[in-house]
């Protein structure tokens, strides 16, 4: 089983209002220098915020949904502290409602 911690908000408040391509590129340069592999995901409108799980997270979302998906809870505690108005969450997988974690709709 793995867990997975994320961030969600709208996409428009993750791309375009925050400045979260910032801070994922240095994310990756420092992970490259480290050679350390990539544990965190950008996606738009993922699936797994359908599922009954995250019903009420979902609904507190104005628009189409966003997420920072990552196996590391600090980044995402991180995250949280940054970005400040987004929700986060975390899941089990594999369950019975995802069965993708990637799966965008």
């Amino acid at each position: 089983m793995t867990t997975y911690f994320f961030v969600a908000a709208s996409e428009k408040f993750l791309t375009v209002e925050e400045p979260l391509d910032e801070i994922l590129k240095e994310r990756m340069r420092n992970y490259k220098e480290n050679n350390k592999e990539i544990d965190f995901w950008l996606l738009k409108n993922p699936s797994f915020l359908q599922t009954s799980q995250f019903a009420d997270l979902k609904a507190k979302i104005p628009s189409t949904p966003a997420v920072v998906l990552s196996t590391d809870k600090k980044f995402i505690t991180f995250l949280k502290l940054r970005l400040e108005y987004v929700a986060v969450g975390e899941f089990e997988f594999p369950n019975a409602e995802i069965i993708d974690p990637f799966k965008v709709e």
